[in-house]
Order: structure tokens, then C-alpha cells, then sequence
């Protein structure tokens, strides 16, 4: 892997993306620091302390960072995030939409643009609740500072959706991935610093704590690796044909079919629409002791949202693979190139018999994605301690490299650096 980052590095078109990628970071950091107008950010950073929770903060972090509540990037990437969401499933729902979808790249970018729109305006209501919430920490209350505020968390919202965007044109993997995993980074520091505290605080009760967090976290990074890393093989025989005087075909190779297709986005899918309510609390003055108890089960440390949470992750993750890989397309294009699976016959046999692999085989992604995401609720459960990161930003954090790394690799290898490789 070391290998991969030097031969990168020493191409320049890659050098310049990596710089290009680094600086963008640099530049969404940079905004999580700059204060909306006329806030208490001091007042902002102790709520947040002494409210939070796993939920929150784990949402926070996706977003742009758990102590930047107070900044112009306190939405980050979520509201694009959940503008995704929204027309994923509006393509299956609206038949001009899906239409779109099979017209190659002019049909996406169009349906991208209306997910740029739809974002701005998802920033506006979130942005509107968010400025609701810290309304009586404001130094100067006043409707012009209210709607200045407003503005500038729907200006950032944007603009770290621009910069994203420019990442995957420009720099090194997938936009909206890379601006999640610099948020995460940035506060594994701060979650380091909690496990030291539990430590000095709690003597050796405290040490065995954070020891037997340690030993889970490692396991549970294996484990994100072995996940990631699997994939059902399906064998794909094509039989010979005569070309002029030649013959053609008669080769064997296999079809992979990763564990879980979706990755990580099912998760962040599931957690953005927990959020919501919450969201739409934040619009609502007097909640009342009814809406106040949603509220409080939907919370992902209540036993009720947890088990929501798990039922999501499952929900979004066949959802999203149902969107990736579409088994009649496959079975069809298979039977136009004189290919067959051994053993099953081609056309719609070829298609059920992929459609239950698939299945199958997301069942155990989605099951083994779900108990990685429980992994920071139960730390807390277990052993009463918020460590702020966990399961779920673990396999941000591993996806992401590993796809930086598969990344560099495919460039290098475009450019004919093969020989680095097997050095």
C-alpha cells in the first residue's frame, strides 16, 4: 500500500489530484471553524456537550464535525446526502425519473442537477430548525441576524456539496465519501482523548475499560476488512464460435458479486432518516409530552431506535443493491454474448438464479453492516461510556482508504506503472 502512495506520488497528473484532494480538505476544515454571525459559540459547544448522545453525534460527525454546530459548514454534506436519498427513491417511484436513469450520462446529469436543487432547499428547512434551536444563544437577537445565519448555513451546505462535487471530478475517489471520512478523522483525535480521561479518571476500572474497547475496536476493524473484501464468484462459461476462419470464445471466468454492494451508504442512509423527526422537532416551539417521547425512542440508544435503526440498514441496503445490480439486464447481456453459469439454463433461469444469489448474499451484508453499527451503541450500553466513534465510522474510514488505494492502484496501472506494483 506504502508502494501505491510513493508511485503515485512521484507521477504528477496523480500528485496534482492528491494536492487538489488535500486542499479541498484543508478548505472544508477551514469552514467548520468560521462562526455563523452573531452566535455564542461557547454557549453552542456546552449544549451540545451536555446533550448529546451516540445519535447526534455520530450524525454531527457525517455531517461536519461534532463541536462545529456553531459554524458555517454545521450541515456539511447532509443535506446532499439526504437530497440522494430522496431521488433514489423518487427514480423507482416516478416513471420520467427512471426513464432519465437509462439514458446514459446526460440522463444522470440531469437527474443531478435536481438533486443539486433539492439540496438547497433541504439546507433551508434544516438550516431554518438549526437557527430555531440556538436562537437564545445569539449575542444580538434580531431577525436580520436570524436570516443572516439561515443564509450562511445554506450557502456552506452548498458549497461543501460543490466541493465534493469537485473532488470526484478532480481529485482522488468519491466526493461525498472523502468530505465524510476528513469529518470523521478529524475527531478521532477527540475520541482518543475521552478513552485517556476514562483512564486518569477511573483508575483501573477505567483502564480495563477502555482496554476491552480497545480489543473490540480491533476486532472490529478485522471483521470491516474481511467484509469488505468478500465476494460470491459466480463461474460464467462462454462456449466457441467460429469468427472467419477462427475460433472464438470457449473461455471460463467468473462473475463477482461483493457481500454488501451498498457499503457503507446504507447506513448513512438509515441514520439521515432517523434524524429527520428530530429535525422537524427543532421547527416545534412546544413539543408536548407525545412528540417528546417519539422523539426520545427514536433515539438510537433507546431500544425501539435501535431496532429501527437495524431494520433501515436493511431496508436501504437490498434497496440500493436492487438499484446496482439488476439481474435481467445481466442475464440478458450474458445471452447475447454466447455466455451461461454452468448448470442453469440461459435467459430468465440465469436471472432467478442471480436474483437468489444476490439476495443471499445481501442478507449476510446487511446483517453483518447492521451488528458493525451497533457496535457504538453497545459500547455504550455495556460500559457507559460515549466514545464517539465506532462501527459505523470505522467502516467509513476503512472503505474510503480502500478505495483511495484501489484508486491509485487503477491510475498507476493506466499509466503503466504495473511494474511498481509487483516490486
Amino acid at each position: 500500500m506504502f508502494k501505491i502512495f510513493a508511485n503515485s506520488w512521484k507521477t504528477p497528473e496523480i500528485r496534482n489530484k492528491i494536492l487538489y484532494t488535500l486542499m479541498i480538505f484543508a478548505i472544508v476544515r477551514l469552514g467548520t471553524l468560521i462562526a455563523l454571525p452573531g452566535i455564542d459559540t461557547a454557549g453552542v459547544m456546552a449544549a451540545r456537550q451536555n446533550g448529546a448522545s451516540v445519535a447526534s453525534t455520530l450524525y454531527s460527525v457525517i455531517a461536519g464535525g461534532a463541536n462545529s454546530g456553531w459554524s458555517l459548514f454545521a450541515m456539511g454534506i447532509g443535506p446532499y446526502i439526504n437530497a440522494s436519498i430522496i431521488m433514489q427513491l423518487l427514480t423507482i417511484a416516478i416513471p420520467k425519473f427512471e426513464q432519465l436513469s437509462k439514458e446514459g450520462p446526460d440522463g444522470r446529469k440531469q437527474l443531478q442537477s435536481y438533486s443539486r436543487y433539492l439540496t438547497v432547499v433541504l439546507a433551508l428547512i434544516q438550516g431554518s430548525g438549526l437557527v430555531y434551536t440556538y436562537q437564545n444563544m445569539y449575542l444580538v437577537h434580531s431577525p436580520l441576524v436570524y436570516i443572516a445565519s439561515v443564509l450562511c448555513l445554506v450557502c456552506g451546505s452548498t458549497f461543501v456539496m460543490w466541493l465534493a462535487e469537485q473532488i470526484t471530478a478532480k481529485g482522488i475517489g468519491n466526493g461525498s465519501s472523502m468530505i465524510i471520512f476528513i469529518n470523521i478523522v478529524s475527531n478521532l483525535p477527540q475520541g482518543a482523548a475521552m478513552l485517556y480521561y476514562t483512564i486518569v479518571g477511573g483508575g483501573a476500572i477505567g483502564a480495563a475499560k477502555v482496554a476491552a474497547i480497545v480489543i473490540i475496536l480491533i476486532i472490529v476493524l478485522a471483521f470491516i476488512v474481511c467484509v469488505n473484501s468478500g465476494e460470491r464468484r459466480l463461474p460464467v462459461a462462454y462456449s466457441t464460435k467460429m469468427v472467419g476462419r477462427k475460433q472464438a470464445g470457449g473461455r471460463s471466468t467468473s462473475m463477482p458479486i461483493k457481500v454488501n454492494t451498498s457499503g457503507v451508504i446504507s447506513i448513512i442512509f438509515a441514520i439521515s432518516l432517523l434524524q429527520f423527526p428530530q429535525q422537524i422537532g427543532n421547527f416545534i416551539p412546544n413539543k408536548g409530552e407525545a412528540f417528546t417521547k417519539v422523539l426520545e425512542v427514536l433515539n438510537m440508544t433507546h431500544p425501539v431506535g435501535a431496532v429501527l435503526y437495524i431494520l433501515l440498514i436493511f431496508f436501504f441496503t437490498y434497496f440500493y443493491t436492487s438499484i446496482v445490480i439488476n439481474p435481467n439486464e445481466i442475464a440478458m447481456n450474458m445471452k447475447k454474448n454466447g455466455g451461461f453459469i454452468p448448470g442453469i439454463r440461459p435467459g430468465q433461469p440465469t436471472s432467478a438464479y442471480i436474483t437468489r444469489v444476490v439476495n443471499r448474499i445481501t442478507l449476510v451484508g446487511a446483517i453483518c453492516y447492521a451488528i458493525l453499527a451497533m457496535v457504538p451503541i453497545l459500547l455504550q450500553w455495556i460500559f457507559k461510556i460515549n466514545v464517539g466513534f465506532g462501527g459505523t465510522t470505522l467502516i467509513i474510514v476503512v472503505g474510503v482508504c480502500l478505495d483511495i488505494v484501489k484508486t491509485l492502484e487503477s491510475q498507476l496501472l493506466m499509466r503503466h506503472y504495473k511494474g511498481f506494483l509487483n516490486d
